[in-house]
């Protein structure tokens, strides 16, 4: 997978899940702190952001590409949103982007 565009080297991966599958996540957020020196944030059980449903960001670089080669093949069959970290979040999280999975509509109305 090609990372998209992005000002900077910096790189954000949004996993998505819900109730049923929160448990896949902080698996997945153990395994992650195992082998990757990823910056992990919060597993959010509530909506952060433009985010429309619960979610846990990891913060990487572009030395780190293959982090997100191994959250595609290790996701569940969650939806990871990858995109590029500029001064635009609006562009970020619309034209600067990547699906891991199916895409999920995003709340786009906080960046306007």
């Amino acid at each position: 997978m090609t990372l998209p565009y992005s000002e900077s080297s910096n790189y954000h991966a949004h996993i998505y899940f819900d109730q049923d599958s929160l448990s896949v996540v902080e698996e997945l957020v153990q395994k992650v702190e195992k082998l990757f020196d990823v910056q992990i944030g919060r597993v959010h059980q509530k909506l952060v952001g433009p985010h429309p449903k619960w979610s846990c960001q990891f913060a990487f670089n572009s030395n780190q590409a293959d982090f997100v080669k191994w959250l595609d093949q290790n996701r569940e069959g969650l939806s990871v949103l990858v995109h590029g970290c500029s001064t635009n979040d609006l562009l970020d999280h619309t034209k600067h982007l990547n699906w891991l999975g199916e895409p999920i509509e995003l709340n786009l109305s906080i960046f306007h």
